[in-house]
């Protein structure tokens, strides 16, 4: 008997290792999706409890707002995203980078 683990991937086929390694990948991104929508979700708990102390905290609201309302919009639909990045613009030149 040997005090090593025995690396189970070197006795698979090729076929099998590449389906393991694809379900590895797989769940890393899923466990990451969810930290990432936790920590979205508790982003925007803080922004809607929190007020804003400025016009420039104000504006950091809104980009965000705006960038899930973008994200959410059809790619033919330039008219809506062409004002989203006028809006972007305006808001740069006017109060600096949020």
């Amino acid at each position: 008997m040997t005090d090593q683990p025995v690396d189970l991937d070197k006795h698979r086929g090729m076929v099998a290792q590449k389906a393991t390694d694809l379900r590895r990948a797989l769940s890393e991104v899923e466990t990451h999706l969810r930290e990432l929508r936790e920590r979205e979700a508790d982003l925007e708990n803080r922004m809607m409890t929190v007020p804003a102390a400025s016009w420039r905290e104000a504006a950091v609201k809104a980009r965000h707002l705006l960038n899930l309302y973008a994200a959410s919009l059809p790619a033919e639909d330039t008219r809506h995203r062409a004002l989203v990045a006028a809006l972007f613009d305006d808001f740069a030149r006017l109060g600096g980078e949020c």
